[in-house]
C-alpha cells in the first residue's frame, strides 16, 4: 500500500517537473506552477501553434517537438502573459504525444475537464459561424479565442488516438465523437467556407470524421460503424474532396463485407422522386456508383478496386445490366479494351443475351486484340454449345482453347474439352446426315471422358453431361454407372442428379425403381423444391397404370405451385424462380387434361384447357393438347386447325408435326408426300422420337412393297426408341 502511494507520487512529481519544463520553454525562464495558472479567455492560444503530427504509432522511435510552434507559442504568451491550466495541459499532453510518451500524454489529456470547457467552445464556434458583421460585434465578449478552440480539440482527437494505440477501441470512438457533437451541435448547418482558416481546426475535424467509424469497426460494434460513416458523409464537414472519396469506398467495402445488416438509413431532407436504398447492398452499390461518376467527371482519379466492388455488389443483387451500363459509361483508356469486351460480355450472358455477349467476345478474340484469351475463349464456346446455331463456332474455340493451353493448366485443359464436348454434342443433334450425327456423337463422348480423367471423375458437371450423353445415345448402362457416381459425388444434393438417375430407370422400364428414387429425393428436399420430383413421380405412376395416385400427385405438384407462386409475387430477385414454377404449373394442367382425354371425361379436360389459358394464352402445347381432345372426339378439322395453330407458335413442336401428319392421313385430303415431309421434319428436330417414325413407316407401308425395306427399318427404330424411351426426355 505504501509502494502503490509512493509509485503514484513519483508520477505526480514527474508530471510537474515536465510541465515546468514545458512553461520554461514556452515563457523563456518565467515559471508558472500548474496552480497558478489563471484562465484566460484570450490566453496563450491566439495563434496556431498546433504541429501536423497526428499518425503516430506504438513503437515509433521518439520525435523532437516542433520549435517552430513553440517560438510562435512563446512570442504569443509574452503578449498575453497568461495560460490557462486546460490549455497547458493540452500542450504538455501533445509533448508527450510526440515523444512516443502514450501512457503519459493520455494522463494528461484526463486530466482536461472536458465538460466544463465544451460550453465555452460551443459558444465560440457558434459566434464565430455567424454573419461578418455580427461576428465582429460579439468578437469581444467571446469565452474563449478560436485557437484555444482549435487546440483543444487537438486534444481530444490526440487523446482518442493514445487510447486507439493502447487498444482500449470503445473509449477511443466516445472520445472522438466528442469532437464531432461539438461541432454540429454548433454549427447544425455545418461549417463555413474557409471557417477559421488561420487555425488547423479543420484539419483536426477531417482527421476525427475519418478516424471515428474506424475505431468503431476496432471495438467491433457494426451498427456504431454505420451510424459513424453515415454521419460522415450526410453532415457537411466541409471536407476534402479525397477525404470523402476514401469515406465512400470504405464504408461501401463494410456494408458489402461485414456480414450484418443495417437498418436502412433515415434521410430527412431527400427529395420525393430520390432514391433512398433498402439495404446494404443497395447503399454500397450507391455508394460505388457515385466513385464511378465522380471518375467519370475527372473529379478523382481512376481506381480499379471501385469497380471490382461495384462488379460483385451488382453480381450478387441480380444487376448485371446495369453494371454493363457502368462499364460502357467509364471514360475510353479508363480500363484495357480486353478487360472493357471480357466483363460486359460477363454481364449480357448473365442477363440472357447470348448474342451480344457472343459479339463483343469475337472482337475481343479477333487477331487485333487477344485471339488466344482463354477465359474468353471458353465463354465463347459456352455460349455457342447452348444455341444449335452456333455449335460449329462453340467446337472451334474450344480447339483454339485446348491450343493455347498446351497443358499448362489441367483444370483449365479440363474445362475446354468438356466444352468441346458439349458443342459437339449439340452439333450432333442439328447433323444433316447419319454418319455426320453418329460421328460427332462419338467425339463428343470422347471429349467428356477425356475431360473427365483430367479433373479425375470430381467434377459433377463433367459427370451428369457424361451421363445424359450416354443416355441420349440410349448406352443406359453406362449412363446409369455415371449417374450413380454423381449422386454419391454430390451427396443428393442436386436435384438434377436424382431426376437423370430416374429418368435413366424409367428407360430400362425399371419404373418400381425409379420411384423409390422419387421418394427418396423427395425425403431429403424441401416442399418448395419439390414441383419437377412431383411432376416425375406422376409420369412414372401413369407409366405403371396407376392413373388414380397420378392424379393425386398432380393436386400435390398444384397445390405447391400455388403456394410458391403467391409467395414470390412480383418480386424482381425471383423472377426466374417464378417463371419457372409457373411453366411448370403450365405443363401440369396440360398433363392432366392428357389423362382426361384418355378417359373420355371431355368436361375435366376442358377445365384444365381453361386453366392453361389462364396462365399463357397463345401457348403451342396447349393448342396441341386442345388438338387432341378434338381428335378423341372424332372432330379432324377442328384437330387439324388446333395442330397448325401450335405450329404458328412455335414451327419447331415436333409432337404437333406428327400429330398433323396422323389427321391429314386418316382424312385422305392431302399427298402423302405432304405428309411424308411432316414426318421428315419431325425426325429431323427429334430423331428420338419413337412417335413419328413409327408413323413414317406407315407411310412407307402404304406406299406399297417398294418400299418395304424403308418401312422395316423405321418400325425398327421405333421399337428400339420405344423400349428405351424414358418417361421424360433425358435433356
Amino acid at each position: 500500500m505504501r509502494n502503490e502511494k509512493l509509485i503514484k507520487e513519483q508520477k505526480r512529481t514527474q508530471i510537474r517537473v515536465r510541465l515546468r519544463k514545458v512553461m520554461k520553454c514556452l515563457c523563456s525562464g518565467e515559471q508558472l506552477k500548474a496552480d497558478e495558472m489563471i484562465p484566460s479567455s484570450e490566453s496563450l492560444a491566439t495563434k496556431d501553434y498546433s504541429t501536423s503530427v497526428y499518425s503516430f504509432q506504438a513503437g515509433e522511435a521518439e520525435r523532437k517537438p516542433d520549435t517552430g510552434n513553440i517560438e510562435e507559442a512563446e512570442s504569443s504568451l509574452r503578449e498575453s502573459g497568461s495560460l490557462n491550466y486546460e490549455e497547458a495541459r493540452a500542450l504538455l499532453g501533445r509533448y508527450e504525444y510526440q515523444n512516443g510518451n502514450i501512457e503519459a500524454a493520455l494522463h494528461v489529456f484526463e486530466g482536461i475537464d472536458i465538460a466544463a470547457v465544451t460550453p465555452k467552445m460551443k459558444i465560440t464556434l457558434a459566434r464565430q459561424g455567424e454573419h461578418p458583421r455580427k461576428q465582429s460585434q460579439n468578437y469581444a465578449s467571446l469565452p474563449m479565442s478560436i485557437h484555444a478552440v482549435s487546440l483543444l480539440l487537438e486534444a481530444i482527437f490526440l487523446k482518442a488516438k493514445s487510447l486507439e494505440a493502447l487498444g482500449r477501441y470503445k473509449e477511443a470512438a466516445l472520445s472522438c465523437s466528442v469532437i464531432l457533437d461539438i461541432v454540429e451541435s454548433s454549427l447544425p448547418a455545418g461549417l463555413p467556407e474557409n471557417f477559421a482558416a488561420d487555425c488547423k481546426l479543420q484539419e483536426t475535424l477531417s482527421k476525427a470524421v475519418e478516424l471515428l467509424p474506424k475505431l468503431w469497426k476496432l471495438a467491433d460494434s457494426p451498427s456504431e460503424t454505420i451510424l459513424s460513416y453515415r454521419r460522415s458523409l450526410l453532415h457537411p464537414w466541409n471536407l476534402d474532396a479525397q477525404t470523402v472519396v476514401r469515406i465512400q469506398k470504405e464504408f461501401a467495402v463494410f456494408l458489402l463485407y461485414s456480414g450484418g445488416e443495417a437498418n436502412p438509413p433515415n434521410l430527412r431532407s431527400q427529395m420525393e422522386s430520390s432514391f433512398v436504398p433498402r439495404n446494404n447492398i443497395e447503399e454500397a452499390i450507391l455508394l460505388l456508383m457515385i466513385l464511378l461518376r465522380k471518375v467519370s467527371l475527372k473529379r478523382i482519379e481512376w481506381d480499379p478496386s471501385i469497380l471490382d466492388h461495384l462488379t460483385y455488389a451488382l453480381s450478387i443483387s441480380g444487376g448485371l445490366r446495369a453494371l454493363a451500363y457502368q462499364v460502357e459509361e467509364l471514360i475510353p483508356r479508363t480500363i484495357e479494351r480486353k478487360d472493357r469486351y471480357e466483363k460486359l460480355a460477363l454481364c449480357y450472358y448473365g442477363v440472357g443475351d447470348d448474342l451480344a455477349a457472343l459479339n463483343l467476345l469475337r472482337k475481343l478474340l479477333s487477331r487485333a486484340a487477344d485471339p488466344t484469351c482463354v477465359p474468353a475463349l471458353l465463354l465463347a464456346s459456352k455460349i455457342c454449345g447452348e444455341n444449335s446455331s452456333y455449335a460449329e463456332d462453340g467446337i472451334n474455340f474450344a480447339q483454339r482453347a485446348i491450343e493455347s493451353l498446351q497443358g499448362r493448366c489441367d483444370q483449365l485443359t479440363g474445362v475446354a474439352n468438356f466444352l468441346l464436348g458439349i458443342s459437339l454434342s449439340t452439333s450432333s443433334r442439328v447433323a444433316v446426315t447419319d454418319s455426320q450425327r453418329v460421328q460427332r456423337q462419338t467425339e463428343a463422348l470422347h471429349s467428356l471422358e477425356i475431360a473427365g480423367r483430367i479433373t479425375r471423375m470430381n467434377d459433377p458437371m463433367i459427370i451428369y453431361h457424361l451421363s445424359l450423353e450416354n443416355a441420349e445415345q440410349r448406352k443406359l448402362d453406362a449412363a446409369l454407372s455415371y449417374a450413380k457416381c454423381l449422386l454419391k459425388l454430390e451427396k443428393g444434393s442436386n436435384l438434377t442428379g436424382w431426376l437423370l438417375l430416374a429418368r435413366i430407370l424409367s428407360a430400362q422400364k425399371r419404373f418400381v425403381d425409379a420411384e423409390r428414387i422419387i421418394k427418396a429425393a423427395l425425403d431429403q428436399t424441401g416442399k418448395w423444391d419439390q414441383g419437377e420430383l412431383l411432376r416425375t413421380k406422376a409420369k412414372l405412376q401413369i407409366a405403371q397404370g396407376q392413373v388414380k395416385n397420378a392424379m393425386e400427385t398432380y393436386s400435390q405438384l398444384l397445390a405447391v405451385l400455388q403456394v410458391q407462386l403467391k409467395s414470390f409475387g412480383s418480386a424482381q430477385k425471383l423472377k426466374d424462380d417464378w417463371e419457372h414454377n409457373r411453366s411448370l404449373e403450365l405443363e401440369t394442367w396440360h398433363d392432366l387434361a392428357s389423362i382426361y382425354i384418355r378417359l373420355f371425361r371431355w368436361r375435366d379436360a376442358e377445365i384444365c384447357l381453361s386453366k392453361s389459358e389462364g396462365i399463357k394464352r397463345h401457348s403451342a402445347m396447349r393448342c396441341h393438347t386442345a388438338g387432341l381432345l378434338h381428335e378423341a372426339k372424332g372432330m379432324h378439322k377442328e384437330a387439324l386447325k388446333a395442330f397448325t395453330h401450335a405450329l404458328s407458335i412455335d414451327p419447331n413442336q415436333v409432337p404437333s408435326l406428327v400429330s398433323v401428319a396422323v389427321v391429314l392421313k386418316r382424312m385422305g385430303t392431302r399427298s402423302i408426300a405432304t405428309v411424308r415431309s411432316f414426318l421428315t421434319e419431325a425426325i429431323r428436330l427429334d430423331r428420338m422420337n419413337a412417335s413419328a417414325w413409327y408413323n413414317l413407316g406407315l407411310v412407307f407401308k402404304d406406299e406399297g412393297p417398294g418400299s418395304a425395306t424403308e418401312a422395316a427399318e423405321c418400325f425398327e427404330a421405333a421399337a428400339f426408341l420405344e423400349e428405351t424411351a424414358p418417361v421424360e426426355p433425358f435433356r
